[in-house]
């Protein structure tokens, strides 16, 4: 059976990370958290008090970054390391949260990720998710799934995230937050968040975990027989 590229954009907190995850998985694929490289590069920035504005600043920083993935043995998952660092907990800080959007604007970052990401899939035989992946990373992916929920269904699944690190998050601030994110994803002038023309649309509001793994192996299924 022949291999392909998979990709799942969307917007934050719409579980397209779990579902990539599943999926590869199912598939024997390799999953690459795009999201993820973006955090590592923001949690690298605030670390090292790097201002991203400076574009000098920015690309001179980029040359000191590694980033790569590490099947977890214990978690039956890959996680991103930074410089040969597993930041996997890391980079789910709220600090991180509140500033790879704006990171993840800058145009040397994202040339950056995306040659990385690029060089991932040269192979097949992948999934990944993110926000541009299948309308600039892999634009000829040969299945692009653009996943959606209801915005309550977002920050109920945020919130449960970030409070189980946090138990002082409020829900304001996790509103706030997805707001925030949702319009430096879509507003920004390079490679912002939008449905790829021949994505599909995948709404999980109310589907289970397994009802959407189910969909989404069906529309592999599809495309590779």
């Amino acid at each position: 059976m022949k291999k392909i590229i998979v990709t799942i954009d969307g917007y934050s907190s719409c579980g397209k990370s779990t579902l990539a995850r599943q999926l590869a998985s199912e598939l024997g694929y390799t999953f690459i958290d795009s999201g993820a490289m973006y955090r590592a590069i923001t949690l690298y920035f605030l670390r090292n008090h790097i201002n991203w504005k400076d574009k000098k600043k920015a690309e001179t920083a980029l040359q000191n970054i590694s980033l790569g993935f590490v099947f977890n043995n214990s978690t039956g998952k890959s996680d991103i390391y930074l410089n040969d660092e597993n930041v996997e907990a890391l980079i789910r800080d709220m600090l991180v949260s509140e500033s790879v959007s704006d990171v993840s604007t800058i145009k040397e970052v994202r040339d950056f990720a995306v040659a990385q990401q690029r060089k991932m899939g040269k192979q097949k035989g992948i999934v990944m998710d993110g926000r541009d992946i299948g309308t600039t990373v892999f634009p000829k992916a040969e299945l692009k799934i653009f996943m959606i929920a209801d915005t309550a269904i977002r920050v109920e699944r945020r919130y449960k995230e970030l409070f189980a690190k946090d138990p002082n998050i409020t829900i304001e601030e996790v509103i706030n937050n997805l707001a925030m994110r949702d319009y430096i994803d879509s507003n920004r002038e390079v490679s912002p968040l939008r449905k790829a023309e021949d994505a599909i649309v995948l709404d999980n509001s109310k589907l289970t975990m397994e009802e959407q793994l189910k969909i989404a192996l069906k529309w592999v299924k599809e495309k590779v027989t």
